[in-house]
């Protein structure tokens, strides 16, 4: 048995109030207040992927320190129908990269975040 019960994800905001509202409002993740509106987000299934930072030749791909969170789904073209319906601004065209479909979309306070529907075998909910 593992002793890891959970995975706690942290995300940096110029304006915090706004990214949770962001998460609150628009992509409805469920939460509780920890306090003077300090928002805890439950996430959906997740899992974690380990990539290299230099390709196969050696050469560096820059990403030493850099690490990323994707919001996940099934059918990328109805989730972001839905998304943009809600006024959430996409910064590119859903781009086929083999192991999924991805886009990224701006969160307030945050950045660019990725959507990403896999095309590989998911990690959750395989116990």
């Amino acid at each position: 048995m593992c002793m890891i019960n959970g995975f706690h994800t942290v995300v940096y905001s110029d304006d915090a109030a706004a990214t949770r509202a962001f998460f609150r409002d628009v992509l409805e993740l469920f939460h509780v207040d920890a306090g003077d509106d300090w928002l805890i987000f439950r996430t959906p299934p997740s899992e974690l992927g380990v990539h290299p930072t230099a390709g196969p030749d050696g050469e560096s791909w820059g990403t030493v320190g850099v690490h990323q969170s994707s919001l996940m789904c099934d059918d990328i073209t109805a989730t972001v129908a839905e998304l943009k319906a809600k006024g959430v601004e996409f910064t590119g065209d859903v781009i086929d990269e083999g192991f999924g479909l991805t886009t990224r979309f701006l969160v307030p306070g945050m950045g660019q975040m990725q959507l990403y529907q896999p095309r590989h075998p998911v990690a959750y909910g395989t116990d």
